[in-house]
């Protein structure tokens, strides 16, 4: 008599496994069954058949769809790379490459090479509509669907994000034989891994601009989807599918009066840490510091910190720097990064530019972009809502005022000056507090800490990137 295979509520149930199997599944004492995670359907069933056992497959509920593309567009090289690399793969794995680099385009061509019911997973509502219109655009003929923000539909084809995915992750495990994680770098989260782990999608594309997460669980996304099957740096991409940029890095000082004061700010929060031991730099060390500001030397402690590291961020030397580059790049299409709203709408009064927080209304935002896109207004200010999820193609210059020690946001906010533009050149510039924090960070988020103190710029900010090859 034939195996049985059924699936029960994010799970693969059997009343028998055969000895091979053992080690996958796990004896139910209660339900009097065999169970192992929806993940492992593949390993399973490629098990059984590679032994010729016969078996019913009852678990399983997706099949073919029909999928008639509308446009034929001609991939870049690394695009086909990329696919091939994860077709060679088993269609399972993850590809890496920077934003603006179509990685989008690869899970299309991925979708007609694999043309199953397919879930496609990202982090934002944005990017929840920039994919559902990009679909119905390339296949105008297939039943797709939305899952978030107001819509629970049943298709096909479906483009959810993380958090309702994950909350319907057992209705959705057995209706989709292809899974598609954009940013997939959210994915190892303890709420949302469960898409993956529930989900019998025997094929898996994951896509992302870096997978590092500040936890180390990028680890997991072997398991969770496959391995890193193919990889591209900004730089590998430069004059082909992405322009040609150039980073600069430029280094302010506080005045007396700010370093004196910022020196004393993080005396007293240092000094704090140091009587409750702990260590800042890590999740669990920061988890510390919050829990420990309920008290009353701990939130003096915290608004100590606050207060340096706005002082470092907001410094009106920033500004200064910030007023000569737009004057040197005047009518360039311009984006300026902040970490916090605070600098933003100082930046947007200081010189009169739009600005865009995550409080800006959808609409409002919607406008101010579109406005950006057709060159109505040429520069843009924000903090990290843009970082991901929002396609803004036509930048050329970005100015970092402040940002977090991710690699990651270091990517995103260059990938948003990246989008292909013949003849165009972009730059990134970095303005940087010297003896503050904000060292450290720059350094982390390029990838090259080291203990030595970054060497001080020149004295005319322009000498550096103006200077003769």
């Amino acid at each position: 008599m034939a195996l049985i295979l059924k699936h029960d509520r994010g799970t693969l149930v059997a009343w028998e496994v055969p000895d091979g199997l053992t080690d996958v599944f796990t004896w139910d004492a209660r339900a009097q069954l065999w169970r192992t995670p929806g993940l492992n359907y593949r390993a399973v069933v490629e098990h059984l058949r590679a032994e010729k056992i016969p078996f019913k497959d009852e678990a399983a509920d997706f099949g073919p769809v029909e999928l008639r593309p509308s446009r034929d567009l001609k991939p870049y090289l690394h695009q086909k790379e990329a696919l091939a690399a994860w077709k060679a793969a088993n269609r399972r794995g993850v590809v890496v490459l920077p934003t603006g680099a179509g990685k989008t385009y690869v899970a299309e061509l991925a979708l007609r090479q694999t043309p199953r019911s397919c879930l496609i997973c990202v982090p934002t509502i944005d990017l929840l509509h920039q994919w559902y219109s990009g679909l119905l655009a390339a296949f105008p003929d297939a039943s797709i669907g939305l899952l978030g923000g107001g819509s629970h539909d049943q298709t096909p084809i479906l483009v959810s994000t993380y958090d309702s995915a994950a909350i319907h992750a057992e209705e959705l495990a057995n209706r989709y034989a292809f899974h598609v994680y954009d940013e997939a770098h959210h994915l190892p989260a303890a709420f949302t891994r469960v898409i993956a782990e529930l989900g019998l999608a025997p094929y898996r594309l994951g896509l992302t601009a870096t997978p590092k997460r500040s936890d180390g669980r990028e680890s997991d996304l072997a398991t969770l989807i496959g391995p890193t099957v193919y990889q591209k740096a900004p730089s590998e991409l430069m004059g082909g599918a992405l322009a040609e940029y150039q980073e600069v890095r430029i280094m302010v000082r506080l005045s007396v009066h700010e370093q004196a004061r910022y020196d004393e700010l993080i005396q007293l929060r240092n000094d704090f840490l140091r009587i409750n031991f702990i260590k800042l730099g890590s999740v669990e060390g920061w988890t510390k510091f919050v829990q420990a500001s309920g008290s009353v030397p701990g939130r003096r402690a915290m608004l100590a910190h606050r207060e340096a590291r706005g002082l470092a961020y907001g410094t009106d030397a920033k500004l200064r720097v910030l007023e000569e580059v737009l004057v040197n790049h005047f009518g360039a299409r311009t984006l300026i990064f902040t970490d916090d709203n605070l600098t933003v709408y100082k930046v947007s009064r200081e010189f009169l530019i739009p600005a865009i927080t995550h409080q800006t209304p959808v609409k409002e935002r919607h406008e101010l972009l579109q406005k950006f896109k057709s060159g109505e207004y040429k520069t843009l200010v924000t903090s990290r809502v843009l970082n991901e999820g929002v396609d803004v193609p036509e930048a050329s210059v970005a100015v970092v005022l402040s940002g977090t020690a991710t690699e990651r946001e270091h990517i995103q906010r260059l990938g948003r000056i990246l989008r292909q533009a013949k003849n165009k050149k972009a730059v990134l510039y970095e303005v940087v507090t010297e003896n503050t924090s904000e060292e450290r960070a720059s350094q982390q988020r390029r990838g090259e800490f080291n203990p030595e103190r970054l060497s001080a710029p020149p004295d005319h900010i322009w000498e550096e990137i103006n200077a003769p090859d």
